[in-house]
């Protein structure tokens, strides 16, 4: 009996140590979503002149910026599905390289057309998985309704990265995955590398 009691104070003792832990670590993914975001927006405001004479540099802003918090290998891998067990080591990179360009060219072209609008950071939430969180976000027009855009993040041996977005109810994964899937049964993995090459090389998203 004196051992169970042990155990159990053992438990409760370790739930509430971690607890504060775990809320600690889920506020630091938010805390980094707020951060980039900001930065982003307070450098294009002071680059805007600069932008707005030649908007290819946006891809240099969001490359060095924003990239470093997305996992484009998980983010490809999902997106691709079962398909992915079957790419060798040298596709899997090529779609990666060419899935990202495509990531960066819609979120580019998305930070082009901002101009001030109101960005609502919300409270986290928990992920459906371990080590997953979710940071919601309001992104508010005059005179509309709020957008808005989830965050879904993992943390990467101590590192918070982001492996989905959620736009207006829509998962950025899931809005590639069918065509992904369709093209690849019935082209091939190297017709869909080929094809993104080609998106990519005519400014498309």
């Amino acid at each position: 009996m004196r051992h169970w009691w042990l155990g159990g104070f053992a438990l409760l003792l370790g739930l509430l140590l971690g607890a504060p832990a775990r809320a600690s670590q889920d506020e630091q993914a938010a805390k980094l979503v707020r951060e980039v975001s900001q930065e982003m927006l307070t450098t294009l405001e002071k680059r805007r002149a600069e932008v707005d004479r030649d908007p290819s540099l946006i891809f240099g802003l969001v490359d060095q910026i924003v990239v470093p918090h997305f996992d484009f290998e998980k983010i490809t891998q999902q997106a691709v599905g079962k398909h992915w067990r079957d790419a060798t080591p040298e596709q899997r990179q090529g779609l990666t390289n060419g899935f990202r360009e495509v990531l960066i060219r819609t979120y580019a072209k998305a930070l082009l057309n901002y101009s001030g609008q109101d960005i609502r950071y919300l409270p986290v939430k928990p992920g459906q998985r371990e080590n997953t969180v979710t940071v919601p976000t309001e992104v508010r027009e005059r005179g509309g309704p709020p957008v808005p855009i989830d965050y879904r993040m993992y943390d990467k041996n101590g590192k918070w990265l982001v492996y989905d977005l959620v736009v207006d109810n829509v998962s950025l994964i899931a809005n590639y995955r069918d065509s992904f899937n369709t093209e690849i049964r019935r082209d091939g993995i190297d017709a869909l590398i080929r094809h993104l090459g080609q998106m990519n090389k005519k400014g498309e998203v």
